[in-house]
């Protein structure tokens, strides 16, 4: 015989595996040894069969390459894991207000969601103290924004 266990039974090393990779998916949230885990309780089943440890591997090899492969992605994107929005990155797009005037070469303040943030101006114009604006960006502490167009609406709630 090729592979010899002794008294322990192939379909033991198989829990084993399948607990000892779900442990590490607990510990780790990475979906990746999530799908060997689950490869590997399929194989306890699969080893009441009369099959070969070498075939074994492979069909334990080839569930999971298919798990891993054509599941993952449905499940990331499912649970939208690496996807969430910081604080900052939520602040991307959101109207502001110019509390402290922006210059050329200076620095300014601007509200947002009734925040004081210090401010830049995108393009390096100057911006007037109660104009409003939209942020492009967020550079360490401050916020870049842009000048929004005159539309004759109150954004007020969103500042």
């Amino acid at each position: 015989m090729l592979f010899d266990f002794g008294y322990i039974s192939i379909r033991w090393i198989w829990v084993a595996l399948t607990i000892i990779l779900a442990l590490i998916e607990v510990f780790t949230l990475g979906l990746y040894t999530i799908w060997f885990a689950i490869a590997a309780l399929i194989m306890v089943f699969i080893s009441f069969l009369d099959i070969s440890l070498p075939f074994q591997l492979l069909i334990f090899i080839a569930i999971s390459s298919v798990l891993l492969f054509f599941t993952r992605p449905l499940a990331i994107k499912k649970l939208r894991i690496g996807r969430e929005k910081t604080n900052v990155d939520s602040l991307i797009g959101i109207h502001a207000l110019v509390t402290k005037n922006i210059g050329e070469f200076e620095m300014g303040e601007v509200k947002i969601k009734g925040q004081s943030w210090s401010a830049k101006s995108e393009n390096n114009s100057e911006i007037a103290e109660g104009t409003k604006c939209e942020v492009v960006r967020i550079e360490g502490v401050k916020a870049i924004v842009r000048p929004l167009p005159e539309t004759g609406q109150d954004i007020n709630s969103n500042i």
